[in-house]
């Protein structure tokens, strides 16, 4: 159970990860313009201004004087409060700009969506990917892998691929995975499908390494459903329908 949900949620970031990253930069924008305005304003706003000390220093809270001569004694004007988001608006406008991000646009080919979307998949995966195999390099060498046992990994990781790309693609198609709406239901029950690809390769590393050389694997934290979904090829994707 544990390894099917570390593939599922990699899985998952493996196809959105431009997206999250898109989205949580404009929270930390929302956040940060929320903090730094109100002491912007504070440090401008002549009606806060404090008296300077020395001599020459103009009496305190006196009266501003306007344009005309005349002296201004009235209450100080106040900005209206802005209207503070709460959560639940929050998630609306959040699930609106997954869906005009990763949805398809109004006109928008198969071709024209892959074009805009293929190159953020590719660099936001480019260094997970590096690290992993990086990883799995090291490790073989620790284990004792011989190139035979690697081509045979490689081999059956490739059939791996293709049954993910296909579910992926067949859950596209069907719904399940879709950036149009909240489907918790068929993400849990993309997830679980996952898990049975993700057993079935797990079956075949075992016919291919020794015990032990298993073991070197898993005492050193390596998670082979991590390097699984982190090296599907998610930019082979089928687009999203577009919305109807």
């Amino acid at each position: 159970m544990r390894s099917t949900w570390i593939l599922g949620a990699v899985a998952a970031a493996g196809v959105t990860a431009s997206i999250v990253l898109y989205v949580q930069k404009r929270a930390l924008e929302d956040e940060l313009a929320q903090r730094t305005a109100p002491s912007i304003v504070a440090s401008n706003d002549p009606w806060n201004a404090q008296p300077s000390e020395g001599r020459d220093a103009p009496a305190a809270r006196a009266p501003i004087t306007l344009s005309r001569g005349s002296a201004f004694t009235g209450k100080t004007p106040e900005l209206a409060p802005d209207k503070q988001e709460s959560r639940l608006e929050r998630r609306v406008r959040r699930r609106a700009e997954i869906a005009a991000f990763l949805g398809r646009g109004e006109g928008e080919s198969a071709d024209d969506y892959r074009a805009r979307i293929v190159p953020l998949i590719v660099g936001g995966l480019a260094k997970p990917r590096a690290d992993v195999e990086d990883q799995r390099r090291a490790l073989e060498a620790k284990a004792g892998v011989t190139p035979e046992q690697h081509a045979k990994l490689d081999a059956a990781f490739q059939n791996t691929y293709d049954d993910l790309l296909e579910y992926t693609n067949h859950a596209i198609a069907d719904g399940e995975l879709t950036p149009y709406k909240t489907n918790v239901s068929g993400m849990l029950e993309y997830a679980g499908g996952l898990g049975t690809i993700l057993d079935g390769a797990e079956g075949k590393i075992g016919t291919i390494l020794t015990p032990s050389q298993q073991q070197t694997f898993s005492d050193s934290g390596f998670e082979w459903g991590e390097y699984l979904g982190v090296l599907a090829p998610w930019e082979h994707l089928d687009p999203p329908p577009p919305p109807h």
